[in-house]
């Protein structure tokens, strides 16, 4: 990106990039002085890596989003008027009204992980699922009153929301709810990485235990310190509760055509069970 940047005096710049960064390959630039140009930065996607944001923060004023394909249209999100906050998404668009809730509906106290819902719709949202209109009900109805966006969210006390993950990408350990992307994004950046990919696995003492995937950058050798150094990384990164028991390298990681990791494939190889639909795997 920085060099076509640079090129074609690019002055907003938008993407949706699986990492949070776009042109994260060998020989492209990302410094500043090749986004002077650039007034404003948008990307919407998936959850914004921490050197994803290292790069897209460099920019003022930076326009982020979220929405599903059910509600037509971005839900919370940071209008050019308001301060952006690093990995956060931002707030509720006019005529949205979000939370974050427990698995009964109760708000959750601020900085603390629950469910997102929307707890009005707005003109703009799906009156329905085609072809499945059953599931759509489901969404509506297991916390009464609220549309279950099957996400997993963090709410600050100015009322700023940090798009955790899916919530069957969230992890139970020891009663703490750890996002896969937070692990992934800790360890991708630390230089020796260039790919993650983390599971939880059954545990009977902590519910869950963590367990990484990762792929090494050329020149970084798979060994015992190195599974110690990126243990310790996390760990001063994330906390003691966050850092992966195991850590297996391997020489690349299961992805769809679309370059998404199948979290679902490597969970289901490590724990003997069906993969199940695998029609999309890229090999």
């Amino acid at each position: 990106m920085g060099c076509r940047a640079q090129l074609y005096r690019v002055r907003t710049a938008g993407g949706w990039c699986d990492h949070g960064v776009p042109g994260r390959r060998p020989g492209l630039s990302q410094s500043r002085g090749d986004l002077e140009h650039c007034r404003a930065a948008r990307r919407v996607g998936h959850v914004h890596r921490s050197h994803g944001r290292a790069y897209v923060y460099a920019l003022r004023p930076r326009i982020s989003n979220w929405w599903q394909t059910e509600t037509g249209g971005p839900c919370l999100g940071t209008p050019i008027c308001i301060d952006s906050r690093p990995g956060k998404v931002g707030k509720p668009l006019p005529g949205v009204v979000a939370d974050v809730v427990d698995l009964q509906g109760n708000p959750v106290p601020p900085g603390q992980g629950g469910l997102l819902v929307l707890k009005r719709p707005f003109p703009h949202f799906f009156r329905t699922v085609y072809g499945d209109p059953e599931r759509y009900e489901r969404d509506w109805g297991r916390i009464p009153g609220c549309y279950l966006t099957g996400d997993v969210a963090i709410k600050d006390a100015d009322g700023y929301f940090m798009v955790v993950g899916r919530a069957d990408d969230v992890m139970n350990v020891a009663g703490h709810r750890i996002g896969t992307a937070e692990v992934e994004s800790s360890l991708v950046s630390h230089p020796a990485v260039a790919e993650a990919a983390v599971i939880g696995k059954p545990d009977a003492l902590k519910g869950e235990s963590i367990k990484a995937f990762v792929t090494l950058r050329v020149g970084f050798q798979p060994s015992s310190e190195m599974m110690q150094t990126l243990q310790n990384h996390v760990r001063h990164d994330l906390g003691p509760i966050a850092q992966p028991g195991e850590i297996d390298f391997v020489d690349k990681l299961p992805k769809t055509r679309s370059g998404k990791i199948m979290r679902r494939l490597l969970k289901a190889n490590e724990l003997g069970l069906e993969p199940g639909d695998i029609t999309t795997l890229e090999d």
